[in-house]
């Protein structure tokens, strides 16, 4: 008799234990509720609706004439000249701007890794540009260095060669590296903070094991320092070609879309307040937040990758 009273009561410990983790979950959980609403609200309802509306053959002039048309505005955004060009720009503006503010981000990041005096001073000033407000600094660039009469870089022409010095209109002359360098000035801190991170985190007593051993600095920046900083490489690769593929704000700001500088997000807002044409303009914004999420998934994985180092040396 007393066997068989016991069992139940052995097999309904667990259960209620278990039941009482659950709902000490969820208690814990509750207050984030309202903002995970609300994210849902902003976010996710507003990308379902351009979903629906980059099926549809939709103009705004017109909209009694809208009408189901499947794919068809995908196709036209990989087929139509001018959206595939904006699309060849924007691969191109990213690759160069990534890989330029990259190699900057690594140099300044090597310099600060040293002791010196004012190194504080010279790192916050570094840092300055990534805390600029986009459209301000690109401001800054097309009116202050670029402007082809008042400019600093015509000035600079003039005060060297004197009257005989060219005075080049720069974005009318080099309009898609004008638009590079204003984001690899602004995005060169970002890159060089992953990196001095990555510098730092580095096991001081190998590096003075590899200096007893007879090893140079570039022995030790090429078989030490360059395979410790690959994640944080990658890391800030990924990381800045999430916001360079989807960057709007020096395009518009600086050459408003013009001499073959139009990159896909500004295709979408030039397709969608000038052209009218919504479903268009809703396809080609759908395939930027999927590159945008490709991209993501993969500075995640890497981030993760990195934590799982850092608790492995742990």
């Amino acid at each position: 008799m007393t066997a068989t009273t016991t069992a139940p009561l052995t097999t309904a410990a667990p259960r209620t234990a278990q039941g009482a983790r659950r709902l000490h979950a969820w208690v814990t959980r509750a207050p984030l509720l309202p903002a995970l609403v609300f994210m849902i609200i902003v976010t996710q309802l507003p990308f379902v609706a351009t979903l629906v509306i980059s099926f549809f053959d939709w103009n705004a002039l017109y909209p009694r004439a809208r009408h189901f048309t499947g794919l068809a505005n995908y196709s036209d955004v990989l087929t139509q000249a001018d959206l595939r060009k904006s699309v060849l720009t924007t691969i191109v503006l990213t690759v160069a701007v990534v890989l330029v503010s990259l190699v900057i981000g690594l140099g300044l990041a090597l310099l600060l890794d040293r002791r010196f005096r004012g190194r504080g001073i010279v790192r916050t000033l570094l840092i300055a540009p990534f805390l600029v407000v986009p459209v301000a600094a690109a401001l800054l660039w097309k009116h202050v260095l670029y402007n082809p009469e008042y400019g600093l870089f015509n000035g600079l022409l003039h005060w060297i060669g004197g009257n005989g010095a060219p005075q080049p209109d720069w974005v009318s002359n080099t309009p898609l590296l004008a638009v590079e360098a204003s984001l690899v000035w602004q995005w060169t801190p970002f890159m060089m903070l992953i990196l001095l991170a990555g510098l730092q985190s580095r096991d001081p007593e190998l590096l003075e094991a590899a200096r007893m051993d007879g090893a140079g600095s570039w022995q030790i920046f090429r078989h030490m320092t360059l395979p410790h900083l690959r994640r944080y490489l990658e890391l800030g690769v990924l990381l800045g070609s999430i916001y360079i593929v989807q960057n709007f704000d020096a395009v518009f700001t600086i050459t408003s879309g013009g001499l073959g500088t139009a990159n896909l997000p500004y295709t979408v807002y030039q397709t969608f307040y000038q052209a009218h044409e919504n479903g268009l303009a809703s396809a080609a914004g759908v395939l930027v937040v999927i590159g945008s999420i490709i991209i993501a998934t993969l500075a995640l994985r890497v981030v993760s990758s990195l934590f799982r180092e850092e608790v492995s040396r742990a």
